[in-house]
C-alpha cells in the first residue's frame, strides 16, 4: 500500500502532519492527521499554587492565552467559591471578545486567505500571507488592522500585554477600566467594524467559486456542542451546554459546566497526542462532535447584536438545518469578528464597566473546580484538584482543538478521497486536504496533551548511505 506524507501542514498553528494511504488501484483508502508536538502541562502543573494557573495555562499559546485565562480562573473562582463583581466578569467578557476577534482575524487574513483569494491551486511560493500583500493590498492591511485592534483591546485592558495580559485572576480582574480607555476603543470600533463588513460581503460574493471544496471539506453529519446563555442566544463567556444533533434538533441542553465528565468522554489513539472527545450517549467514535464558530451559529436561538444577528440570519439559510461543511467555518468566522465588535461596544456602553467593584476575594472553599469558556475555536474546559494546602494536585485540559479532532480526520478523508489520484497527485490536491485543517484552525500547541504512543520509524542508515537495519512501533 502506498502513503503519501503531507509533513508538515502548513499555516496553521502547531505541528502536524497528514498520512493518506493509497489502495492498489491509486485510490485513497483512508487518511489520518498526527499531531507531532506534545507539551504535557496537565502534569508539570501538579504541585503549584492554583493561584498561579490562568498565568501558567495561559503560556499553552500565544495565540489564544485570554481563553486560558478565562478557563482557568473560573476554575480557581470555583474553588474559591465566589461570585464574580458583574463590572469584573463584563471586562472578562470584553478580553475575551477582543482574542476572538484578533485570532479569528489572524486564521482568516494570514493563514487561510492566500488559499481564497489566491486559489487552492496557485503558485505555493506565493500562496501565502506576502502574495496576498502583493496582490491584495487593501485586504492584507485590513486583517492586519483587525488583529491589531484587538490585541490593543487585550493589551489596555489586560494590564499592558497583548500576547499574556495579567489581568485576569481568581475572583475578577485586578483593576478597573480607565475612562479614556473606553473612549479610545469606543472611537475605534466603527471603522474595524465597517472593514469586517466588507470583507464578509466580498467572502459571500465569492462562495460560489469554492462549492466543490464546500461540499467535501468535513460536510458530514455530527453532533455539535458549545455554550448558549439563558435566552439560547451565542455566549462566549459563562452560560449553559446545549447539544445539536445534524438535524437540527437539541438532544441535550442547559448542561452544567462542571458536570461534563458525565457526557463528554475522552479517547487516547496512538497515532497522536491530540485527545479525541467525544459524546459518551453515542459512544466512540460515534459521538464524533464540533466546536467552534460554526457550532456556535449552529446551536444558538440568535446573536443579540444588529449587524450580527443579520448576517446570521441569511448564514441560516446555507441549510434547511444546521450547516454541516466545514468550509463554512471561515464565514462563521467573519460573522463572529462582527458579532464580537458589536458586543464590546455594548458592554463598553454599559454604566456599570468603569466601577471599580471588579475583584472577590476568599480562600479556598472548595477541593475542585471546574471552569468552561468559548475560545476561538471552541470551548475550552479546566479541571483541577487541590489538596488542604491549595496545591494542585490533579488537572485535566479539554482544549476546542481536541474537540473537533474526530471532525478533522473524517474532513481529512473526505476531501483526499475527492480530490486525490493516486496516479496523478497534483499540489493543489494535496493543498486542499491540508486547508481542512485551517478550515478548523486548529491550535496544537494548546491542545496536545494526550499520553500516547505516536508511530515511530527509526532507520539505521551507514557511512556510504545504505540501510542497514529498520524498525517501526
Amino acid at each position: 500500500m502506498k502513503t503519501i506524507t503531507i509533513d508538515p501542514v502548513t499555516r496553521i498553528e502547531g505541528h502536524a502532519k497528514i498520512t493518506i494511504r493509497l489502495n492498489e488501484k491509486g485510490g485513497v483508502a483512508d487518511a489520518n492527521l498526527h499531531v507531532t508536538q506534545f507539551r504535557g502541562f496537565e502534569k508539570f502543573c501538579q504541585g503549584r499554587p492554583f493561584t498561579e494557573m490562568p498565568s501558567l495555562t495561559a503560556r499553552t499559546c500565544g495565540i489564544c492565552p485570554v481563553s486560558h485565562l478565562i478557563s482557568s480562573s473560573k476554575a480557581a473562582d470555583q474553588i474559591l467559591a465566589v461570585e464574580i463583581p458583574r463590572t469584573g466578569a463584563n471586562l472578562r467578557r470584553i478580553i475575551n471578545l477582543a482574542q476572538i476577534v484578533q485570532s479569528h482575524a489572524l486564521n482568516f487574513f494570514h493563514l487561510s486567505s492566500p488559499d481564497l483569494l489566491l486559489g487552492f491551486d496557485g503558485d505555493p511560493a506565493k500562496r501565502n500571507i506576502f502574495g496576498v500583500i502583493e496582490k491584495f493590498p487593501d485586504i492584507a492591511k485590513t486583517g492586519i488592522a483587525i488583529r491589531s485592534f484587538g490585541q490593543r483591546i487585550i493589551e489596555n485592558i489586560g494590564g499592558g500585554k497583548r500576547i499574556h495580559p495579567i489581568a485576569i485572576v481568581p475572583g475578577g480582574v485586578r483593576k478597573p477600566l480607565e475612562p479614556q480607555v473606553r473612549e479610545t476603543i469606543l472611537a475605534e470600533l466603527p471603522t474595524h467594524l465597517s472593514a469586517a463588513r466588507d470583507t464578509l460581503t466580498w467572502f459571500k460574493r465569492d462562495l460560489k467559486k469554492y462549492a466543490e471544496e464546500a461540499r467535501v471539506f468535513s460536510n458530514y453529519p455530527t453532533l455539535f456542542l458549545g455554550i448558549v446563555d439563558e435566552e439560547g442566544r451565542i455566549e462566549h463567556y459563562d452560560g449553559k451546554v446545549r447539544i445539536m444533533d445534524a438535524s437540527g434538533r437539541i438532544v441535550r441542553d442547559r448542561l452544567e459546566p462542571c458536570d461534563y465528565q458525565s457526557y463528554i468522554g475522552e479517547a487516547v489513539e496512538e497515532e497522536s497526542y491530540l485527545k479525541s472527545p467525544y459524546y459518551k450517549p453515542l459512544g466512540y467514535p460515534n459521538g464524533a462532535y464540533r466546536v467552534g464558530p460554526l457550532a456556535r451559529l449552529n446551536i444558538a436561538d440568535s446573536l443579540g447584536t444588529t449587524i450580527a444577528d443579520e448576517e446570521f440570519a441569511e448564514f441560516r439559510l446555507i441549510e434547511h438545518g444546521p450547516v454541516l461543511s466545514s468550509f463554512y467555518y471561515h464565514y462563521a468566522r467573519l460573522i463572529e469578528i462582527i458579532y464580537g465588535l458589536e458586543r464590546i461596544e455594548q458592554l463598553l456602553r454599559d454604566e456599570e464597566i468603569l466601577s471599580p467593584h471588579i475583584r472577590a476575594r476568599a480562600e479556598p472553599n472548595h477541593y475542585e473546580g471546574v471552569g468552561m469558556s468559548e475560545a476561538p475555536r471552541g470551548t475550552l474546559i479546566h479541571h483541577y484538584k487541590i489538596d488542604k494546602n491549595g496545591l494542585i494536585e490533579w488537572v485535566n485540559l479539554i482544549i476546542a482543538s481536541g474537540h473537533n479532532n474526530l471532525a478533522m480526520n473524517h474532513g481529512i478523508a473526505q476531501a483526499a478521497k475527492h480530490f486525490i489520484d493516486g496516479n496523478n497527485i497534483t499540489e493543489g490536491a494535496l493543498n486542499r486536504v491540508e486547508a481542512v485543517i485551517r478550515a478548523f484552525d486548529p491550535c496544537l500547541s494548546c491542545s496536545t496533551h494526550a499520553l500516547g504512543k505516536m508511530p515511530i520509524e527509526m532507520l539505521l542508515i551507514d557511512a556510504d548511505g545504505k540501510l542497514v537495519d529498520r524498525k517501526k512501533r
